[in-house]
């Protein structure tokens, strides 16, 4: 299993408050939040600090909402200077962190059965303030809980007489993931979340498990790319979550090649897998709502090494490129409530950005933005400020329809009906240097690379009216191809 963080502050802390909305910099104090009562806690930033070998991702349970679903969450966080590009360079530190993403000490990436291979599995734990005061409990011999309301365990221990504790694979202010081997299923490895015994993170977690429930049993077979899990239980109070063991994440894998992008053949299989995961959520009334490299994983993340002499680096090919889709706990029921901010930053639709309410929509944008960085090897927008990540899409996609900002609630990021931006500024210059037309990314003139491109342009459609649904992105003659090889 491969563990990663992405960007954080200067000094590694932020502020999480009990709230609907994010505080972005450079805003006003009085912006509206909810009446209820919001108590603040420091905590790491978990957002997209991509030190590597840390932190696992499969459900981060930053906010928890007060619904029928239970308590939602959201982090208000300190400014942060804006990451310096690098380009096609090593950017573990350019990723801006998400404001709702981590809460604690770090971010569960996934559950990799290749994280033996290339990094330790241990990482001292940095104890943070604790929402709420805290004890050390004591219920049997047996089982424990830390300051923190971690379970205390050890390699060799054996939970439910089933699961026997082989290594910690990441922690989490939520949490902790560790591998096991499942003695009843002929020794098969597999990957157990053990959330914290709180009350917030439990109700979250028992969230997620009804999600998971509902999509096995819509998806029996196991035909479609959506992480299995496989059991789960309530251990002392700590509920425990059983996934099947999978390779890295796609952005893990980009890191590991230094960087050096996809294949458009390569994306055409991978983006396939998505997008029908995707569309069977959004079939069940689902929207993933933090769709993301991170968030795709490998099956299995075996590559073939080749040592390139002209880049004079070594270029890794990924055998099998069968994805799945995890962290499926933020996902959002059509009838649900549905809070102002969703998604990670980079990936983050204009219409959530703007607050102009948002649906399943924001995924085919998500996606979008995850296949143009497995075709460039970087983030399109790679920003932390919200004003300065709409000007990057404009310069990208041309400018926001002026109905949007005439409708945003964000009124001062318009002015005289357009985008209020200054162009001779630092930032004004950082967008123009980094940023350029969708259609001038392109690297060659190909049928395939012109199709691709169409399709992208289609995903990243402002007017979520006029945005391509993935059941109409699946029929894209980009995928033709792999049509003409299944008919084969």
């Amino acid at each position: 299993m491969r563990r990663s963080k992405r960007m954080r502050c200067p000094d590694g802390r932020w502020t999480n408050e009990w709230s609907c909305e994010e505080k972005e910099e450079g805003e006003e104090e009085d912006r509206s939040v909810e009446t209820r009562k919001r108590p603040k806690w420091d905590s790491r930033s978990v957002e997209r600090d991509r030190r590597p070998g840390r932190f696992h991702h499969y459900r981060t349970y930053e906010r928890c909402r007060k619904s029928s679903r239970g308590l939602e969450f959201t982090e208000r966080r300190a400014p942060e200077p804006r990451p310096k590009p690098r380009g096609h360079e090593k950017r573990a530190s350019d990723r801006a962190v998400p404001e709702k993403e981590q809460d604690g000490d770090g971010h569960w990436h996934h559950y990799s059965k290749s994280l033996a291979r290339c990094e330790s599995r241990e990482q001292q734990h940095h104890s943070g303030h604790s929402h709420s005061k805290s004890h050390r409990r004591k219920r049997t011999r047996s089982f424990e809980d830390d300051e923190e309301g971690h379970l205390i365990y050890h390699n060799g221990q054996v939970l439910r007489a089933r699961y026997e504790i082989v290594s910690t694979l990441g922690e989490g202010a939520f949490g902790k993931v560790v591998e096991c081997i499942d003695n009843t299923e002929d020794g098969m490895r597999v990957a157990l979340k053990i959330i914290k015994n709180q009350a917030r993170y439990r109700e979250a977690a028992l969230i997620e498990v009804e999600v998971l429930k509902q999509m096995k049993a819509l998806d029996c077979e196991n035909r479609l790319a959506c992480v299995r899990m496989l059991d789960w239980f309530d251990l002392h109070g700590h509920i425990c979550i059983v996934f099947e063991l999978l390779g890295l994440s796609t952005y893990d894998f980009l890191k590991a090649n230094d960087y050096m992008p996809f294949t458009v053949d390569q994306i055409r299989h991978m983006a396939d897998q998505i997008f029908r995961a995707v569309h069977f959520l959004h079939q069940n009334k689902l929207t993933h709502t933090d769709l993301k490299p991170e968030n795709i994983l490998f099956v299995d993340s075996d590559c073939d090494i080749e040592y390139n002499a002209k880049l004079k680096r070594e270029e890794r090919t990924p055998k099998n490129l069968d994805v799945k889709v995890v962290d499926f706990g933020n996902a959002t029921y059509d009838h649900e409530h549905h809070t102002s901010v969703v998604s990670t930053r980079h990936y983050r639709a204009p219409e959530v950005v703007l607050e102009l309410g948002w649906n399943q929509a924001c995924d085919v944008w998500s996606l979008g933005c995850i296949l143009i960085e497995y075709y460039l090897g970087l983030t399109l927008f790679q920003t932390h400020d919200s004003r300065e990540h709409l000007a990057m899409m404009e310069r990208v996609l041309g400018p926001i329809p002026a109905h949007m900002l005439q409708q945003t609630r964000k009124r001062h990021y318009v002015h005289h009906g357009k985008l209020d931006w200054d162009e001779c500024s630092s930032s004004g210059r950082y967008v123009r240097k980094h940023c350029k037309p969708l259609k001038q990314y392109m690297s060659s003139k190909s049928w395939e690379h012109e199709q691709f491109f169409d399709l992208l342009q289609k995903m990243m459609e402002y007017d979520v009216s006029k945005r391509i649904t993935l059941e109409e992105a699946i029929k894209h003659p980009f995928f033709t191809p792999l049509r003409k090889e299944s008919e084969k």
